[in-house]
């Protein structure tokens, strides 16, 4: 299959999971796995970071495969505070070089951070795809794991 039939494959089979399923980190924990099983071992560490309901400006580890994930991240702070604040996906070829790079695995060397909307149009979460290759993500991958980040908290 080529990437992009991957990707609608899994944006199927993580709908079908999720199906039904109330419970947040159970529908991120799902996502996680199947992404992270999908496109290993290009995705390195796969996860999500979830927005702290009582300090709204950082971002707290949720649901992820790989290795040990940074606990907190505050909003504008690394690859995934970007993304927070921006509200729109951040592809990064090289981290060594995006300013104010958190790195909570040194292995990684690119990354992909989607943000993941409630249905009230609100920042509940971001994905990141972290890889230990540079230049892992394209905007097939940016395409893709949209698509899949809308259907997480509305299915």
């Amino acid at each position: 299959m080529t990437k992009t039939e991957t990707y609608a494959a899994l944006k199927t089979e993580i709908a079908s999971v999720i199906s039904g399923e109330t419970f947040l980190p159970a529908r991120y924990a799902s996502a996680a796995c199947l992404l992270s099983q999908a496109f290993r071992p290009r995705f390195f560490w796969t996860g999500f970071y979830i927005v702290d309901p009582l300090k709204t400006d950082e971002l707290v580890v949720g649901p992820y495969q790989g290795t040990l994930g940074c606990l907190r991240i505050p909003f504008g702070k690394g690859v995934c505070g970007t993304c927070a604040v921006q509200r729109q996906t951040v592809i990064v070829p090289d981290v060594h070089v995006f300013p104010g790079h958190i790195a909570c695995d040194s292995r990684t060397n690119s990354e992909i951070v989607v943000p993941v909307f409630d249905a009230q149009g609100e920042l509940a979460a971001v994905l990141d795809a972290d890889s230990e290759m540079p230049d892992a993500f394209d905007a097939e991958d940016a395409r893709g794991l949209e698509a899949i980040c809308e259907i997480l908290l509305t299915t």
